[in-house]
């Protein structure tokens, strides 16, 4: 076991269970690195994160995988990301805008990753790749299903060489079924899955959401599944193959949506802000601006049309009930309207302060990270890049009592850790770093 590893798990012993800590133990079959190094960084008492002491290879490209990754890099776990040399992630190219010549896009989903180009298409890239994998306890690919197993890296190949191996396939549609092959694009999958057909103004066209949600839920879904994966492993030694895909991800995520075609026959329509089973639940045209308006209750109905002035609308016999509401919701969301058209956002916030109902504006994306709350929770992530400069992205989501986020490390240049890896982690001497890189396997950015 190397030294780090050891250390690891003699500081999780002293809080966990001692056989908690054979989570990241495991037996590789090919070389370990000379001095035993395993983590990229080691934490601490309190500050340890929860995959400190896990590496990641990370075989994705454009949103799905980049941020499941992104997310296991914030907790700990040393991320090595896969490219081709030359190119890279296809999103580097996803511009304007760009922050020196790196894409705003692949800034804001990359964080906290070690960059290899590495041409998989050359003999001994392919090789690399193997290696890698026996000292890596997650891999994570997005390739079209038997891409990778044509090239020698699928999981039935490298679980052999480490049986351990969590190993992570997301794709557009499955790994079997009769649309395995097809490519995944989240607006494809978006289209196909219903999210489009239920998304958009009500009488209008279909609307593709503002942001690849399709993608981010995959994203997401993966994360999970490989943290439930390596607790599985904890328990019985072995890895598991995951198959994650866009079309799965977003089905599950109809949730009441579906419920209320499977059990009651009843196909979904667009709503633009509003619900079809709640009213009032939308948004709200005010004098300057939109404000949404939440009366999930008969109460806090009776608080809309206080706060309104509009108490006799709690006397009307159509509206006493949310059912009552819902059928009649026409009259009296047109009712509603022309008053919030009176008033400006701002007032309508303050009136609502403190009635119980809950209530928002709808923020332009200034208006987002200007939001004190955005800025209290960390949302605001900035750090310096080796030839961007200071650069900013959204931060991580989620809080730990456990510890606190360290310094993040900037998204990678192509290529900027080839040799450091190479090096540290497969134990490669510099004549055959030298020869890799003279044949053009691998490849080395200039800049670090």
């Amino acid at each position: 076991m190397s030294s780090s590893v050891g250390l690891f798990k003699s500081r999780l012993s002293a809080v966990c269970p001692a056989a908690f800590t054979s989570m990241f133990g495991r037996s590789h079959p090919v070389r370990r690195p000379a001095g035993g190094r395993w983590m990229s960084r080691t934490q601490t008492g309190e500050n340890l994160r929860p995959l400190e002491g896990v590496r990641v290879l990370d075989l994705t490209r454009v949103l799905a995988g980049p941020f499941a990754t992104m997310i296991l890099g914030d907790l700990g776990a040393e991320v090595i990301k896969v490219e081709r040399p030359g190119a890279g992630d296809d999103t580097r190219a996803w511009g304007p805008p760009f922050v020196g010549s790196e894409s705003a896009y692949f800034l804001s989903i990359n964080r906290n990753k070690k960059s290899i180009a590495v041409d998989l298409k050359h003999p001994r890239g392919a090789e690399i790749i193997q290696e890698l994998a026996g000292v890596c306890d997650v891999l994570v690919e997005n390739y079209l299903p038997g891409k990778l197993h044509q090239m020698g890296l699928g999981y039935e190949q490298l679980s052999r060489v480490n049986p351990q191996l969590v190993y992570c396939s997301i794709s557009g549609y499955g790994q079997t079924g009769p649309q395995s092959q097809s490519p995944g694009y989240d607006s494809i999958a978006s289209a196909v899955s219903g999210m489009m057909h239920i998304t958009g103004p009500e009488d209008g066209e279909p609307v593709r959401p503002g942001v690849a949600m399709t993608d981010l839920a995959t994203g997401l879904y993966a994360h999970g599944a490989v943290m439930a994966a390596l607790l599985q492993r904890h328990r019985t030694g072995r890895g598991a193959h995951i198959d994650c895909n866009l079309l799965s991800s977003q089905v599950s995520c109809l949730s009441h949506i579906a419920a209320n075609y499977l059990n009651a026959g009843k196909e979904a329509r667009r709503w633009g802000t509003a619900h079809e089973s709640i009213v009032p639940y939308q948004g709200f045209k005010t004098k300057d601006g939109h404000v949404v308006v939440a009366a999930g209750n008969d109460k806090q109905f009776v608080k809309v049309c206080q706060v309104l002035e509009l108490m006799e609308l709690t006397e009307e016999p159509r509206y006493k009930t949310n059912k009552l509401r819902v059928q009649n919701r026409k009259q009296l969301l047109h009712t509603l309207s022309q008053r919030f058209l009176q008033e400006k956002t701002a007032d309508w916030l303050r009136r609502f302060d403190g009635s119980g109902v809950p209530v928002g504006p709808i923020n332009s994306i200034q208006e987002v990270f200007s939001d004190p709350q955005v800025k209290h929770n960390g949302l605001i992530q900035e750090m310096d890049h080796p030839t961007s400069g200071r650069i900013s992205v959204p931060g991580p989501a989620v809080r730990f009592s456990s510890f606190t986020p360290g310094g993040p490390t900037p998204p990678p240049l192509i290529g900027q850790h080839t040799v450091q890896v190479l090096r540290d982690t497969l134990s490669y001497s510099d004549d055959i770093i030298k020869t890799l890189l003279e044949s053009r396997a691998v490849a080395q950015n200039t800049v670090s």
